[in-house]
């Protein structure tokens, strides 16, 4: 259990929804609020960064953390990391207990690089973060080539030069 997961039961839990391990949704089991019927969808309008969430007596947990614990009865001991990298898909069989190192890995972007999909020409767009201020370094038309200004921006930083 990760420090920020909250003290809930995992009795309590599975009162309170129902999980279907090969759609990774949540419904309502019981009625929590005026807005929550028995077998809605829970979570549903919850989703930041591209995570699913739900309250959960009075806590907001990120769905693919109370799917670990409602099958495994237990908090995950490290990140839930989605296999296939696709956040808000919570389906068990995509799931995997892994460190914070393994976690950040399976990343699909490649650091200092986003894609633009409004753009036709030059879609790429590389960025750096310099003194907790985040710097722009121009549009690409590929990602590689916008990686390779991310790492010459790097070099230069490391060595003193100003970008």
């Amino acid at each position: 259990m990760k420090a920020k997961d909250p003290q809930i039961d995992v009795c309590v839990l599975r009162e309170l929804l129902s999980y279907e391990p090969e759609t990774g949704i949540f419904r309502w089991k019981r009625i929590t609020s005026h807005r929550v019927k028995i077998g809605d969808i829970a979570g549903g309008d919850y989703i930041a960064k591209g995570y699913k969430s739900i309250s959960v007596l009075g806590h907001r947990v990120r769905a693919h953390r109370l799917a670990w614990l409602y099958v495994h009865g237990s908090w995950p001991l490290h990140d839930v990391d989605h296999i296939n990298g696709k956040r808000d898909d919570n389906r068990l069989a995509n799931l995997r207990d892994v460190t914070r190192s393994v976690n950040l890995y399976n990343q699909r972007n490649v650091r200092g690089t986003h894609k633009r999909e409004d753009l036709k020409k030059n879609p790429w767009s590389a960025h750096i973060s310099v003194k907790n201020k985040r710097v722009h370094l121009g549009y690409f038309p590929t990602e590689e080539d916008a990686h390779a200004a991310y790492q010459n921006a790097k070099r230069a930083i490391c060595m003193g030069i100003n970008t």
